[in-house]
């Protein structure tokens, strides 16, 4: 046998008896690196040792061939201390053991605070993020209700790739919010006549009202029942969106301030123009099944539950029992 054709298998042989490296000292930090969409072993050989890694690009390359893992792998972005036994190196990235980062976007979140995050995790400028999710052309091209993404970015906790581009992981968080519309809920909203952003508008705001999980439905209740009889919804949450800046205390001035707003529901009839925030499948659920009862007015407990009432007169006393309420709290602390 030639020798050319032993030398790979006599290296790889060699580099075996030896060890390949070992446990790294724990005093190392770890090597980041980025292997490029279609690069294999052999190219990324190279990388391993620029960073220090691996001692010697061409006897890893050997090894690799002799251990028959030289081969494309993941892109993507890895960290591997310099010291690491060779056979776990491979292992890194034949497996693809990428850097991931989790991203969390709780229920009732907005578009702001959604691309504020993403903004954070990504290392991008808010301002692009934002405008991103603004992108009306990209909407419609990925068939998304609108006006804008807001409302469509499922909240969830997600785990992406380090290095994973801004649009593609909106793109997944649309595709979450799809795959929370259930052939049972699509046919729930056509049997009521609603459209996916009514739907989905109307759960985002049940979302931002409801402080307790038990009360959506009820909230739903009084919301649908207001629609139905042509009632202004005269939802807080709407006009919190509309002055773009949350208030600790809505007073009747901010409801004047933002008056010509789309958004605001207590001055425009319906429901607004899009989403408020971003809704769970919990949510939507509550907009397509609301509690079988007969109120239209709710008001908010200092602990975030509701009173709700059937009138108007019954609202009036509700209030006021919060605001005496209220008063000798005042008065004991």
């Amino acid at each position: 046998m030639k020798l050319r054709t032993l030398l790979p298998a006599l290296c790889a042989l060699s580099l075996l008896l030896s060890g390949c490296g070992g446990s790294p000292p724990e005093d190392v930090d770890p090597e980041r690196f980025r292997v490029p969409p279609g690069a294999g072993v052999i190219v990324v050989a190279d990388t391993l040792e620029a960073r220090g890694i691996v001692s010697n690009a061409f006897l890893f390359r050997m090894y690799a061939r002799f251990r028959g893992q030289d081969r494309p792998v993941q892109a993507g972005v890895y960290e591997i201390p310099p010291g690491t036994a060779w056979s776990e190196i491979l292992d890194h990235l034949v497996e693809g053991r990428v850097l991931t980062q989790r991203i969390n976007v709780p229920e009732g979140w907005t578009i702001m605070q959604i691309g504020e995050r993403l903004a954070a995790a990504t290392n991008t400028p808010t301002d692009s993020v934002l405008e991103l999710l603004a992108d009306s052309t990209l909407v419609e091209e990925w068939n998304v209700p609108g006006p804008t993404f807001e409302g469509y970015l499922y909240p969830a906790t997600y785990t992406f790739p380090v290095g994973t581009e801004v649009e593609a992981i909106v793109r997944g968080m649309v595709d979450r919010y799809r795959a929370a519309w259930t052939p049972e809920l699509r046919a729930r909203a056509d049997s009521l006549g609603l459209s996916e952003r009514e739907v989905v508008t109307l759960a985002s705001i049940i979302e931002k009202e409801a402080r307790v999980w038990e009360e959506r439905d009820t909230i739903s209740a009084v919301y649908n029942n207001r629609l139905r009889r042509g009632m202004r919804l005269q939802a807080d949450p709407t006009v919190q969106y509309a002055l773009g800046e949350h208030q600790t205390r809505l007073l009747y001035q901010h409801i004047d301030d933002v008056a010509d707003n789309p958004y605001n529901t207590y001055t425009h009839a319906g429901l607004p123009p899009g989403p408020i925030a971003s809704p769970s499948v919990g949510a939507i659920r509550a907009a397509l099944n609301p509690a079988d009862v007969d109120y239209l007015f709710m008001v908010a407990r200092p602990d975030g539950t509701h009173i709700f009432t059937r009138n108007f007169d019954e609202h009036r006393a509700a209030r006021a029992r919060l605001r005496r309420e209220a008063q000798r709290q005042q008065t004991d602390d």
